[in-house]
């Protein structure tokens, strides 16, 4: 077994899960079994509680972990799926340490963070190691940073057990430029190193974040100072186009050779690099639509991570640029809140929680029917479009989910029966992977062309079966249940172009190349869509 460890230095955000990330790609590429994990130092369990204008989306593994959304980039990038055992807190550490005295399991030993802690630890990284070549830990946080000691003194340890030709050390660190002095300051870099070795860490890489060359004379003295070769100083500046462009940005500066070399292995680079062919589509793709996505957390870039890739991986599927267009769901409410989705292409509803902006969203629904856009509801998007269609054309005109209104005559959209007795908020809802069976001569079965698949979750409240033969009868289809429960999967309309809801997540296992088919197929209705605007217009 042979490990990586990615630790990050100066300040946070610099894109250490994107490095991981690609590193994984790129070594896969070679033949070689990858997996990621994270680690977490903050006392969260899980970031299932947390909002997402603190930490961004929560990623929905397959087994039904909240993690952290870097955990998407690892899938996204990397052909394995992730469990449980992929992310770790101090949150999990602590309870699980905790647990284990209680019970007696260290025999009267006075608990401390060495060895008990850290030994937990190091079992994660065994656990998560089995049946793989390489493992790659990311450590969120900054170096210096109080609560991640207890996983730098792991690794530490982690180190010495393994050997030298066993584990590499990667230091993403920062290298901003002054303009005051009008030049790449390597302080920073220095200081952060420093302080890894403080702790009994020597990097063996150390990757630059800057916004411009790294200049030889800059790489000689980080080398110097850091004490790793000049041809481990890695250049990592940010990409002109796309996070796809990653990998092979890294490969060019030679990452992955100086990995393999590290970790004493021989897996020669393929002869074609998939990646080439993604970022060759990303720019210079045959077609180009907009996109809407109407949603609460719209200024927030982390908020949506995994629904905006997918509608970039989609975009990649179909040749086409897919502009997206970010609504505030709140503005729709507003007088003429219209206007801002006139002229799209697609119209896209994601998930969330809360009553905040519904009825913007409701009514972006409404339009989507309406005006026949084709529309794309997930999860809360789902429940939306079953609201607004029980509202208008049932002629429910209270009709609303029990999330929103406990007191409405006609709750179309309700809380399981197992959750209504629920009292904690973490891990409780109706998370990971579920059947869904697939109707016969409907758009999902044609996307998938399967009859039955499965799809993560993340939710509480349901399509209320007391109605769904109502909706039936107007005009929606059920495209999509779970046939173990009976419980509504997937909504479509009839005469419609394209208007399709679902009740789980799609966005949880979409890649650059392989595309969610919803996804895809949304796009090609978007595409269908501007090119009927534009021969109505010449008209």
């Amino acid at each position: 077994m042979k490990y990586v460890f990615v630790t990050g230095g100066v300040v946070s955000s610099l894109g250490k899960g994107l490095t991981a990330a690609a590193l994984g790609a790129l070594l896969e590429s070679r033949g070689l079994t990858v997996r990621i994990q994270k680690f977490d130092p903050y006392l969260n369990v899980d970031p299932g509680t947390m909002s997402p204008f603190q930490h961004g989306e929560v990623y929905v593994l397959e087994d039904g972990a909240e993690t952290d959304l870097d955990l998407g980039h690892y899938e996204r990038f990397t052909s394995g799926k992730l469990s449980r055992l992929n992310n770790l807190t101090s949150g999990q550490v602590y309870e699980s340490v905790i647990q284990k005295e209680r019970r007696g399991d260290y025999l009267g030993a006075t608990v401390q963070v060495i060895p008990h802690v850290t030994n937990e630890i190091k079992d994660r990284i065994h656990a998560a190691a089995k049946d793989v070549d390489v493992l790659i830990t990311e450590i969120g946080g900054t170096t210096g940073d109080i609560e991640g000691l207890p996983f730098l003194e792991a690794l530490r340890q982690f180190a010495l057990e393994a050997g030298p030709r066993d584990v590499v050390f990667l230091h993403v660190t920062l290298v901003p430029f002054l303009n005051a002095a009008g030049e790449l300051k390597t302080k920073p870099t220095q200081q952060s190193v420093a302080k890894l070795r403080e702790i009994g860490i020597q990097p063996h890489v150390v990757v630059c974040r800057c916004d411009r060359p790294l200049e030889p004379s800059l790489r000689d003295k980080i080398s110097m100072f850091c004490n790793v070769p000049m041809k481990a100083v890695i250049e990592c500046r940010d990409v002109a186009h796309s996070i796809y462009e990653l990998p092979l940005a890294l490969q060019k500066e030679g990452l992955d050779e100086i990995v393999i070399e590290l970790l004493g292995l021989k897996r020669p680079p393929p002869a074609k690099n998939i990646w080439e062919e993604i970022v060759r589509r990303i720019l210079t793709p045959a077609h180009e639509v907009r996109i809407g996505v109407v949603g609460k957390y719209i200024e927030l870039q982390d908020a949506y991570k995994s629904v905006y890739e997918s509608l970039t991986h989609a975009g990649i599927a179909n040749n086409c640029r897919v502009n997206i267009v970010r609504i505030d769901a709140e503005d729709l409410e507003k007088k003429n809140g219209l206007a801002p989705l006139r002229g799209l292409d697609g119209i896209l509803v994601p998930g969330g929680f809360g009553d905040r902006g519904t009825e913007g969203k409701i009514a972006a629904a409404r339009h989507a029917r309406e005006k026949k856009v084709p529309y794309y509801g997930l999860c809360l998007g789902l429940q939306i479009a079953v609201i607004e269609f029980a509202r208008d054309v049932l002629k429910l005109s209270r009709a609303n989910s029990t999330e929103f209104d406990l007191k409405t005559p006609h709750p179309v959209i309700n809380m399981m029966e197992e959750q209504k007795k629920i009292i904690d908020k973490g891990a409780t809802m109706r998370l990971g992977s579920y059947e869904c069976a697939l109707t016969a001569g409907t758009r999902a079965r044609k996307a998938y062309g399967k009859t039955h698949v499965r799809e993560r979750h993340r939710h509480r409240y349901e399509v209320n079966n007391a109605y769904v033969g109502q909706l039936q009868r107007a005009g929606m289809i059920v495209s999509g249940i779970n046939p173990r429960r009976n419980l509504v999967e997937i909504i479509e309309l009839k005469n419609h172009p394209w208007f399709l809801g679902v009740q789980f997540h799609p966005e949880f296992q979409s890649k650059p190349s392989a595309p969610h088919p919803l996804f895809a197929a949304f796009i090609v209705a978007a595409i269908k869509n501007k090119r009927g605007g534009a021969r109505r217009r010449r008209k």
